[in-house]
């Protein structure tokens, strides 16, 4: 398993192209998890359309008022 972190820890900018860029640079047996700055549903699906196999969610789920809705908004593209 590898998690490739979108956030750049020194700017704290994120890239949520990296996935697309390193994706391609992991063999396809191993698990990629694109970890940080996912957001919204549009990001998942993002990321997951780069190959990511999963998602690391904190500060969307930490900020959000209703943690299970905002979890049921970033899975409800895969529907």
């Amino acid at each position: 398993m590898i998690g490739i972190n979108h956030r750049d820890l020194r700017t704290f900018a994120v890239d949520l192209d990296l996935t697309e860029r390193l994706r391609k640079l992991i063999p396809t047996n191993v698990v990629v998890v694109a970890e940080s700055g996912i957001q919204t549903a549009d990001d998942a699906r993002r990321v997951y359309e780069a190959g990511a196999n999963a998602i690391l969610v904190g500060e969307a789920l930490m900020r959000a008022d209703n943690p299970g809705d905002r979890i049921r908004e970033l899975t409800a593209w895969s529907a």
